[in-house]
């Protein structure tokens, strides 16, 4: 059979699309890079903000209309949160929530040939492809954190981690099949090892930590880059930030931390019942400079949450731009039943949303061209993507350990490959640079 595999949202959906991949190609079953040509689609629903759903349906929708015989397979976190919405649309012929997610491919087979029983195989070689030289690893699952906008922790569950040794089989997994970075993802990696006892055995061992597991993949596997993909506030502790200082395995743990903030409000932040003040935040972001030089803080912060006054919203403005990130994501305050923020009082108007919204997204591009062009004039190392000789601009873009997108004009085959790199001019999106060496 063919197969095409799609997801919306965050890193954890692609690490997890990745791997049935993987899955499907050790059956001996295709993938194919069209809906046209398929048999069965596998998607990856995302609903952490209405538009997240929106686009997960519209998604489902433009495989029905581009293949009407297509079989769609819907999985994540739209399809665990409004089923009845999912099994309505067109084409929809199997749905699994995401307690079931690791099923879908033994669910797939089993309605194809209902006579041949499902068999686990060893995963087959599954190599970067053009633009994918970052293999995203899931190191856990689920949430214990109660943020009131959050509607993840209801669709992902409770916290629970992987083993560290099936965490370290993976990496060097993906390592083998020729990924030149590692991404550590999972819904609150921060939280890894923490997972509570009353709901059975601890999958890891007492002890284990976000920055123990870090610690042994550098030390145990010979990972050029390995990058985190977001940790909370309270989770970046002095052992995680103590292993840049480790001359031993320091410099292979991309300079990159993304510390999502949320609001730079002290009364937003309380009744989003993020664990912090503004003052408290600050001192985060001091300390994690300090340890860690020229190091690129990215964030997420949320405009129109309910009860947001100008005031307040003026407050979380004048944070952002104090804190001087290095790229700002920013999202309109999306409101999700069944979450504590649904039913707050004071919702703000949405036009009144948008509008803080493009004011954010304007500064954020503001401290992005700023903290771009410190890089001006020097060397950085990229791992390039995607591109091609053959097109007429032999232009490669690839990414930085600090997240930089950096681009060259280059006549030589660039894919998965390490490069110096001299910056010659930035913007708001990245660099530009002079290959210097391979």
């Amino acid at each position: 059979m063919k197969f095409y595999l799609t997801s919306l949202g965050c890193k954890l959906n692609q690490a997890e699309i990745d791997g049935l991949a993987r899955e499907i190609e050790a059956h001996g079953h295709l993938l194919v890079e069209t809906p046209e040509g398929a048999d069965w689609a596998i998607v990856n629903s995302c609903t952490v903000t209405h538009v997240a759903a929106r686009k997960s349906r519209q998604l489902i929708r433009h495989l029905h209309r581009a293949n009407p015989g297509l079989r769609v397979a819907v999985t994540g976190c739209y399809a665990t949160m409004s089923p009845g919405e999912v099994e309505a649309l067109q084409g929809v012929t199997l749905l699994l929530p995401n307690r079931e997610k690791e099923q879908v491919v033994e669910r797939i087979l089993s309605l194809d040939d209902p006579a041949c029983p499902f068999t686990a195989v060893a995963h087959p070689a599954h190599g970067p492809q053009m633009g994918h030289t970052r293999a995203f690893v899931k190191i856990q699952d689920g949430c214990e954190n109660r943020c009131t906008y959050c509607i993840v922790s209801l669709a992902r569950g409770p916290q629970r981690s992987r083993l560290p040794e099936e965490v370290l089989q993976e990496v060097g997994a993906r390592l083998a099949d020729g990924y030149r970075e590692i991404v550590v993802t999972g819904v609150n990696i921060g939280g890894y090892g923490r997972d509570h006892a009353g709901e059975g055995p601890l999958p890891v061992s007492a002890g284990w930590s976000l920055a123990r597991l870090v610690r042994l993949l550098l030390e145990r596997t010979p990972a050029e880059r390995l990058r985190l993909s977001s940790v909370e506030p309270w989770d970046v502790t002095p052992e995680l930030l103590a292993l840049w200082d480790d001359e031993r395995i320091g410099h292979r743990l991309c300079r990159h931390l993304h510390v999502p903030l949320q609001s730079g409000s002290k009364a937003t932040l309380r009744r989003m019942a993020r664990r912090y003040t503004p003052d408290e935040f600050a001192a985060l972001v001091d300390a994690v400079r300090a340890r860690i030089p020229d190091v690129s803080l990215t964030t997420d912060v949320i405009v129109g949450f309910p009860g947001e006054s100008e005031a307040e919203f003026a407050e979380s403005a004048a944070f952002v731009e104090r804190m001087g990130f290095a790229r700002l994501h920013v999202f309109r305050y999306s409101r999700r039943p069944g979450t504590p923020a649904d039913r707050l009082p004071d919702q703000v108007p949405p036009n009144v949303a948008q509008q803080r919204s493009e004011q954010l997204v304007a500064l954020g591009q503001r401290l992005a061209t700023a903290f771009h062009q410190r890089f001006v004039g020097r060397e950085v190392e990229v791992l390039f993507e995607s591109g091609s000789p053959e097109d007429e601009s032999h232009l490669w873009d690839g990414l930085t350990g600090h997240y930089l997108r950096v681009t060259v004009a280059s006549d030589q085959e660039l894919g998965n490959v390490l490069a110096r790199v001299r910056c010659t001019s930035a913007d708001k999106d990245g660099l530009s640079g002079q290959l210097i060496t391979l």
